[in-house]
């Protein structure tokens, strides 16, 4: 649920109604003016309502949670001890620390103190009941923009993160209006996306390693230098560890330990070999710390997303190179991608798939136009062109000689090349309109998608059998019965565009998280960090 922002008429009535004498009761019963006296003098109405979404709380909030009631407590009763709701609150503040918040919003010692006091004195005092309650609204708040927002503006950490987040800010009048409780974090405000879950379980999980003495000597363990055996036990202790939930079957060909080391190798997307090579003792000997940082980092990024998730869409992880392709909950689709390599890095955005095109013309983008293509006219002019199939037209379509092109002029021109199997796009393109010009398509290079290491590409996502995914989308989606795979197949080979727009647009989500579901969407596994991201992320976060 989506939230909505107070009218500001509303705000108007409000902010003007604060100036007069508080009389009424608040939605607890609460009945004596002077806690609303009181707050509104030292908690005037502020200034302004125009609070930036993703900045740091400020007291504006805070001010404006309470003027929007005219000052009535949200956390006490009438005799100023604490409420249901405010016991409630601070167990899910105690939690927000598997979210990786910082220590300012989840440690609540001080509040529990001062609750204390306040449940436990026959007669408390106003100024009391006011710092308890205002610490739990800014608390709230705070924990409110963290989860909507994130703890960093995405652009500081991630010059090519172009994801929307389409949250409003509104908690603070949320929380003033709200009858019988308050809007839970867990239910307006954390991320809805699986992964969100799954990464806060695991970070919960490394946490609690963190404490247990017999594993971290486990890892110590792991450090070069030490006796084989002591190794050798040490690893087995480990992946038990780490990965509780891991089942071996007995397998005539490949032994209990080699089942196990391979297991914690894909959990680490290490290369799979089942030996307990160098890559894999240094994971061994990772501490949970440094786990905790990844996950609390991609945490930080899944809250810089959408909250919610839409019951039909396509996500590809950059850093796993794999598309997911998921249905109310379901995945219906699950392909290898090649994504671009590091110097030419695929962005982190989200589109909605427009349309599908069977034999695509390819028109060069104007990065593979300065970097590629020009270069090539440059040295090789005819020869270049022929070589890659391209053809040269001026803005009316007429023919343009190479020998004219040069540095100054070359982006006067459009480069195409026509459809066919040595087509740049293949067969086959899934058209996301968007800025950055980033869409996923077929490729002639099929071989590379055997390969583990697939940032190949110049940005773009290729697509592993895109065949298959078309037929999914035109047939089982669009209802087109006709796209078959033979249908599609046999069209492939005419080197005739045709366009199907799609009725119900697919949102597509591509985006950059080194820690990600597993093939069973129940626990995480790790990712390499290709592009280098993560170090900068993590030093920046508190």
């Amino acid at each position: 649920m989506l939230l909505k922002v107070v009218p500001v008429f509303f705000l108007t009535v409000v902010l003007f109604s604060c100036r007069e004498r508080h009389t009424r009761p608040g939605p607890s019963g609460f009945a004596d003016v002077s806690f609303a006296d009181e707050l509104s003098t030292v908690m005037p109405a502020p200034d302004t309502v125009c609070v930036k979404p993703g900045a740091n709380l400020t007291e504006q909030d805070v001010r404006l949670a309470y003027a929007t009631d005219d000052h009535q407590p949200i956390w006490v009763r009438e005799n100023y001890s604490s409420n249901k709701a405010a016991a409630t609150l601070i167990a899910e503040l105690e939690e927000m620390q598997w979210d990786g918040a910082p220590a300012h919003i989840y440690d609540m010692a001080d509040i529990k103190l001062l609750r204390e006091k306040l449940d436990t004195t026959k007669k408390n005092s106003v100024k009391d009941a006011i710092r308890f309650d205002t610490m739990l609204t800014r608390r709230y708040l705070a924990a409110a923009k963290f989860l909507l927002f994130g703890e960093l503006l995405p652009r500081r950490a991630d010059s090519l993160w172009y994801h929307a987040n389409d949250s409003e800010w509104s908690a603070p009048q949320l929380l003033a209006t709200s009858e019988g409780g308050y809007p839970a974090l867990d239910e307006y405000y954390r991320s809805e996306w699986p992964t969100y879950r799954l990464l806060r379980k695991a970070y919960k999980h490394y946490y609690e390693l963190s404490t247990d003495s017999n594993y971290l000597n486990a890892v110590f363990n792991m450090q070069p230098g030490q006796n084989d055996s002591v190794m050798h036990t040490s690893m087995h202790y480990i992946i038990e560890k780490e990965l509780p939930w891991l089942q071996i079957v007995p397998n005539d060909t490949i032994s209990d330990e080699k089942q196990r080391i391979m297991a914690y190798q894909n959990y680490l997307s290490l290369r799979v070999t089942g030996k307990a090579d160098s890559a894999t003792i240094a994971g061994l000997g990772t501490t949970p710390e440094v786990y905790m940082k990844r996950l609390r980092a991609n945490m930080e990024r899944i809250r810089w997303m959408r909250r919610k998730v839409a019951d039909t869409f396509i996500i590809v992880n950059v850093p796993l190179m794999e598309l997911f392709f998921r249905r109310n909950g379901e995945e219906i689709m699950h392909k290898r991608v090649v994504v671009g390599r590091p110097a030419r890095q695929t962005p982190s955005l989200q589109a909605n798939m427009a349309n599908v095109v069977i034999n695509p013309p390819w028109g060069v983008p104007p990065t593979i136009l300065k970097n590629d293509v020009l270069p090539g006219i440059q040295k090789s002019g005819d020869k270049y062109l022929a070589k890659k199939g391209l053809k040269v037209y001026d803005n009316k379509g007429k023919a343009v000689n190479v020998a004219t092109i040069n540095a100054k002029n070359y982006r006067r021109y459009n480069y195409k090349q026509a459809p066919g199997h040595d087509n740049s796009l293949g067969y086959v393109k899934f058209n996301m309109p968007n800025k950055w010009d980033i869409y996923l398509h077929d490729t002639p290079h099929r071989e590379d998608f055997a390969k583990r290491d697939r940032a190949l590409s110049s940005g773009c996502v290729r697509v592993h059998k895109p065949m298959e995914l078309a037929e999914l989308i035109l047939s089982g989606f669009e209802n087109k019965k006709q796209y078959t795979q033979g249908k599609l197949d046999s069209l492939s080979m005419t080197h005739k565009t045709r366009w199907e727009t799609l009725k119900n647009k697919i949102p597509v989500c591509i985006t950059y998280l080194t820690a990600f579901e597993d093939s069973t969407s129940t626990h995480i596994r790790f990712a390499r960090d290709i592009y280098q991201r993560d170090a900068k992320l993590i030093a920046m976060m508190k």
